[in-house]
């Protein structure tokens, strides 16, 4: 009985130094960046060291909501950053639905196909993906230069410096490039739905329609609330990257969501220690929606996810 207890406790230690490394790889760069959370405290201007920083205490904090300046910018950077996330957040359905409807795809090959084509946006970057949208809908890109031939418009029209409608363009833009990937999980969940279900809905007679209504899509639903809530507590970090090479100074007002906003107080102005004030502000912000969504989950679903 010792023998097997020693056995299991070694074997038991072998699981744990296979997980060793990610945990390392979490404290790097999840937990050590936090140190960084000290510059919010102090006046530091680069290329001083930060020993030479004067503490200011709360000093950062007062000034996002006492600078008028600043009050006007953060307003209209939350009003972008909220209408973005809201417009992301309401459509979190569609990957869902894509996979579902995908899977009813019967032909293999094109199945396949269609996977294919849809998850490779995700691999290209931002960069490139505005180089094909300039090269689409610039002044003189094949849009414009289509539309004019046939007469439909006198001019060229700016779509890539207008900042009408700019929300809904780059959601279009983040859709294309990040449906096909988000739809992985759930084609993943759809293959584990047991096979019976659906042989005993048929031999009741149930159409295609009705078993993704009553099988697949209730069985998708704990994916869908998991992803949900993730999304929740990411609402105010809709990433920089896409933002960051779409704009420009017609539409830089309606496109400068909180993380582009952060890194052009940092790399723009050189407020350091403003910016790191605000992203400390959005963190314990986001950490207070993910725990409402848990609690929200848990109180009308009865499951909790953390």
């Amino acid at each position: 009985m010792k023998l097997f207890k020693d056995k299991k406790k070694w074997y038991s230690f072998k699981l744990f130094l296979l997980i060793v490394p990610f945990l390392v790889l979490v404290l790097l760069f999840s937990y050590y960046p936090l140190y960084g959370w000290l510059y919010a405290f102090y006046d530091y201007r680069p290329p001083r060291p930060f020993s030479d920083a004067e503490f200011v205490g709360l000093k950062w904090f007062r000034s996002l909501v006492e600078n008028p300046v600043k009050v006007s910018q953060l307003t209209q950077v939350l009003k972008n950053t909220f209408a973005m996330s809201a417009i992301t957040l309401g459509t979190s359905w569609l990957p869902m639905i894509f996979a579902v409807f995908m899977n009813e795809i019967k032909c293999v090959p094109f199945r396949k196909f269609v996977q294919t084509v849809t998850t490779l946006p995700n691999f290209i970057s931002w960069v490139l993906v505005y180089s094909v949208a300039f090269s689409i809908f610039n002044s003189t890109g094949m849009m414009n230069t289509l539309l004019v031939n046939l007469g439909i418009i006198e001019k060229p029209v700016l779509f890539l410096q207008s900042s009408e409608h700019v929300w809904l363009t780059q959601w279009l833009w983040l859709t294309w490039k990040n449906l096909g990937w988000a739809a992985i999980m759930y084609i993943a969940a759809i293959s584990g739905i047991d096979d019976e279900l659906f042989q005993a809905a048929r031999v009741d007679g149930a159409t295609r329609m009705q078993c993704i209504r009553y099988i697949t899509i209730p069985s998708l639903l704990p994916t869908f609330f998991v992803l949900l809530m993730m999304n929740i507590g990411n609402f105010l970090s809709n990433g920089m990257e896409q933002y960051y090479v779409f704009q420009n100074a017609f539409n830089k007002e309606n496109i400068q969501v909180l993380d582009l906003y952060v890194y052009n107080l940092a790399m723009g102005s050189g407020s350091y220690s403003v910016s790191v004030a605000l992203s400390m502000l959005k963190s314990v912000v986001s950490l207070v929606l993910l725990v409402i969504a848990n609690a929200v989950s848990k109180a009308t679903r009865g499951e909790s996810f953390l």
